[in-house]
């Protein structure tokens, strides 16, 4: 993350990618205040056996690229809103120039973000997609119960 003042949109990758049970690391890096931290980072990522990084940034959101430019590891992108409702970040880290891609999830999408990670890391972990499996099988069956709760309610010209 670009500072800890985007924690509570990490909070929501972090506790999927815990009950998905893949180990993650958690930083804080900032690509114009820390840019030797960052590089170091990057370059040693696929090292250290990471396969997909999660960059999240606001306003000039220059983390998510300056990662994808340094290693060879898909980096997915989260726009912070921290100014102009994020779309400032989004826009930064979705207009990649050509050969340097972000993979960009919605403005504050933490969640989405884990989605995506633990979907790249499913291709190659049978584990991983079983859980992962099961957890979408579990967002279906919310829908379909809360489909039968809605016939439950009543109004005077509400079709059945």
């Amino acid at each position: 993350m670009g500072s800890t003042s985007d924690l509570p949109i990490l909070q929501k990758a972090a506790s999927f990618l815990n009950d998905m049970k893949i180990p993650f690391e958690m930083n804080a890096l900032s690509a114009h205040r820390t840019p030797t931290e960052v590089e170091q980072f990057a370059r040693g990522a696929q090292g250290r056996g990471i396969k997909v990084i999660i960059a999240a940034a606001g306003m000039a959101a220059a983390l998510p690229g300056v990662i994808a430019a340094m290693t060879p590891v898909p980096v997915i992108g989260i726009p912070i809103n921290s100014t102009l409702d994020g779309r400032d970040a989004l826009l930064s880290i979705v207009q990649m120039p050509p050969g340097v891609s972000v993979a960009t999830v919605g403005i504050n999408a933490g969640l989405n973000a884990a989605v995506l990670a633990t979907q790249i890391l499913a291709l190659s972990n049978d584990e991983v997609r079983e859980r992962l499996e099961a957890y979408r099988s579990g967002l279906s069956a919310k829908i379909v119960k809360a489909n039968e709760e809605l016939k439950e309610v009543s109004y005077e010209y509400k079709v059945n």
